[in-house]
């Protein structure tokens, strides 16, 4: 009897756990408070995001989106996002070793800073559309607003109103 009762009581436990890990992972959506996270940018430079000093958070999760970005974000100059209070970060997680070799040193060449979202859980925080950059436009530190920017066809500026 104990037997069982210790394996019904593991059984809940397991659950309980599964459950909440995956209500962690959901994507950011309004009103809700964006957690603070530590990464490296392209320079391999560390970096802190406290989002109560955040305006805007741009973030890719896909490779040919991240090089449209990349391209707009670096005709725009190394002030602009700084400027908007706005933080830039590319998912490269899941990029194979290979790929990175040659990946990184092309993003080193970028005036801009690009943070490097490595990790699944950071990236899975980020609501995301095809070909589109996610941009979770911040007040105090809380989702006020998520957009999404079309780089090569849309100007940024338009979106970070």
């Amino acid at each position: 009897m104990n037997i069982l009762l210790l394996k019904k009581a593991t059984l809940i436990l397991a659950a309980g756990l599964l459950g909440s890990t995956l209500a962690m992972a959901a994507p950011y959506a309004t009103g809700q408070k964006v957690e603070a996270f530590q990464a490296k940018d392209q320079h391999e430079n560390a970096f802190t995001l406290k989002p109560e000093d955040v305006r805007f958070l741009l973030v890719t999760h896909d490779m040919d989106t991240g090089k449209k970005a990349n391209a707009a974000l670096d005709a725009l100059g190394k002030d602009y996002l700084p400027a908007k209070k706005a933080v830039y970060v590319a998912n490269i997680h899941g990029m194979p070793g290979i790929g990175r070799m040659f990946a990184l040193p092309k993003m080193r060449k970028y005036s801009h800073r690009i943070i490097l979202g490595d990790d699944a859980a950071l990236i899975a925080r980020f609501p995301q559309e095809t070909g589109k950059v996610t941009v979770l436009q911040l007040a105090d530190g809380k989702v006020k607003n998520v957009k999404y920017w079309e780089p090569s066809g849309e100007k940024l500026d338009e979106v970070l109103k």
